[in-house]
């Protein structure tokens, strides 16, 4: 009886045995996950992207950081806040908070609101995906609404930052009797999955008609930044930190170039300076940097007065001017216009010599 018993354990313990070999050698549920599904149950390398949602996508490199820029201190201020919520985001969820995740930037264009989303991107170590409207929006019915959600759905379960350029081509007004239905549900879809992404996940977008979004659209955004053309002070900002980073003098005072540049945009600011780089490395010290800034002035003020129209007595007038000194011009050729007029009024009428 006692041999009966062992020999009776013993084939227990073997089924046991061969139940357990059994067991680790199945394959588990994430394993048999295929296509899509798997690369939602596994976050991406950084660098490599699903094939269906690299194609929605432009994987950007992120290098610019926010004390490279010279922005408005509000809006700096605004900025840390934000990015200090994020890197204290285990701290705000012990207290059932989660930092905010959703940004929206408004202004003209120009001034750096691409440059912030990648801002965001580097200072929170995170990739940039640039979205492809040439690909999410597709007219066939319903397309754009899923691959709109198919990209939600991996961002939920991979940190990144979303960066929605022109968001006004996706976010518009679905009250405009313009527009078609497919549009409307384009939006109706893209309010649910901001709704239900993670905090992990950043949403940025970015418009320059700000008006031509749906009212419902604004109020999911946490932040909203306003980004504008550089007033002075930050012009005068930008242009110190050009002359220290070359070492010598440019024959330029920051008052004269923030009188020469107000009124342009931020990337036009920026391309004059790195044109002044441009002139320096190529002509290999032929040229002092005074020089450089002086040709590329010259330049840039050729490009400003624009084409050219016939004024009165066949002088060429420019038909394009802008900033100060534009005005001053103005001013200056309506005081002449004032007095040439006042002078041909006093010229008396000729005698009939009849």
């Amino acid at each position: 009886m006692a041999t009966s018993n062992a020999r009776n354990d013993r084939r227990a313990l073997q089924r046991t045995m061969e139940a357990i070999i059994s067991d680790s050698q199945r394959p588990s549920p994430q394993a048999i996950l295929s296509g899509f599904e798997r690369s939602m149950a596994h976050p991406a390398p950084q660098g490599r992207l699903p094939h269906l949602v690299a194609e929605l996508v432009y994987d950007m490199p992120a290098r610019r950081k926010l004390d490279e820029l010279v922005l408005a201190s509000e809006l700096v201020t605004d900025i840390q806040e934000f990015l200090h919520e994020y890197s204290q985001a285990a701290l705000l969820r012990a207290h059932s908070l989660e930092p905010r995740h959703t940004v929206l930037m408004v202004g003209p264009p120009g001034n750096g609101k691409t440059t912030l989303a990648e801002v965001f991107a580097t200072e929170l170590s995170l990739p940039l995906l640039f979205i492809r409207y040439d690909a999410i929006v597709d007219s066939f019915l319903g397309e754009t609404s899923n691959r709109l959600r198919r990209l939600i759905d991996w961002a939920a379960v991979n940190p990144c930052v979303l960066f929605f350029d022109e968001f006004d081509t996706v976010g518009k007004e679905r009250s405009d009797a313009q527009e078609t239905g497919e549009i409307k549900r384009v939006v109706s879809t893209l309010l649910m999955q901001m709704d239900r992404l993670p905090s992990h996940a950043i949403v940025v977008c970015a418009t320059n008609h700000p008006e031509l979004l749906d009212r419902a659209v604004w109020r999911r955004f946490q932040l909203k930044l306003e980004v504008n053309k550089p007033n002075i002070e930050q012009l005068r900002s930008w242009f110190k930190r050009f002359c220290n980073s070359l070492g010598e003098d440019p024959g330029l005072s920051d008052a004269e170039f923030a009188e020469q540049m107000l009124g342009e945009n931020m990337s036009e600011v920026e391309a004059f300076t790195l044109d002044v780089r441009r002139q320096l490395v190529l002509s290999q010290g032929r040229m002092s940097a005074s020089q450089a800034v002086q040709k590329v002035l010259s330049r840039m003020q050729r490009r400003l007065r624009g084409p050219m129209e016939e004024g009165q007595n066949g002088h060429a007038v420019s038909i394009v001017e802008t900033g100060k000194g534009a005005e001053r011009r103005k001013a200056s050729r309506g005081k002449r216009k004032t007095v040439q007029s006042a002078a041909k009024n006093s010229v008396p009428d000729a005698v009939d010599p009849s």
